[in-house]
């Protein structure tokens, strides 16, 4: 039996992956986190062989955190990543992170059991779909000090504001943002954020 571990934090849907996953005769969930932070302590006690991880969680790391805490703590375990967000961004900072496979939420129940298998044989499994989008997008043209300074930016904090989170001079943050704005071809702050965020660069 391949040995699952799921991590969701919306427990119907998590309890569905589980259940969909149930139903195949090679495969058994073993474990079941919330939580970013708990998929490595988890993986660990339960002795999984794969980490079926979401990208978006609550609390201090994202799916694509303990994707990259599974590969430097567990090498053995392979990562599947599965979200709702298909972004092609996404899909560039999974991998990065040493994730084996991409899934978004809605393929077939089936796709997601034989990514499970391919993982395992050391296969790379990609939705094509996303594959073919973050090819032809291009990679992310921002620094990750120029992320930092999207990411405060994303709830409408002033730029001093965003100076005093991030220990930077107002200046500096002007200057992050303004060459975000021209990378981007972007028209105003608000729109590079949303920018940033729709191709999953933050």
């Amino acid at each position: 039996m391949i040995r699952v571990l799921l991590a969701e934090d919306q427990a119907m849907a998590r309890e569905a992956l589980a259940a969909l996953l149930g139903l195949e005769d090679d495969i058994e969930v073993v474990a079941q986190v919330a939580r970013g932070e708990d998929v490595v302590g988890a993986a660990r006690a339960a002795g999984v062989q794969v980490a079926l991880l979401d990208i978006e969680m609550p609390g201090a790391m994202t799916g694509l955190d303990a994707a990259a805490a599974v590969r430097a703590e567990l090498p053995g375990v392979r990562v599947v990543i599965v979200t709702t967000f298909g972004r092609p961004g996404y899909l560039r900072r999974a991998m990065e992170a040493g994730a084996d496979a991409f899934l978004v939420k809605d393929a077939p129940a089936g796709e997601l059991a034989e990514a499970v298998r391919g993982v395992l044989r050391g296969e790379k499994v990609i939705d094509p779909v996303l594959a073919a989008a973050a090819l032809s997008e291009g990679a992310d043209p921002l620094t990750p000090r120029e992320r930092d300074v999207l990411r405060a930016a994303a709830d409408g904090s002033l730029n001093a504001d965003i100076a005093r989170r991030l220990h930077l001079s107002e200046g500096t943050v002007r200057n992050y943002l303004s060459t975000a704005i021209q990378k981007t071809a972007a028209r105003n702050r608000a729109e590079v954020v949303r920018i940033a965020l729709e191709r999953g660069w933050l």
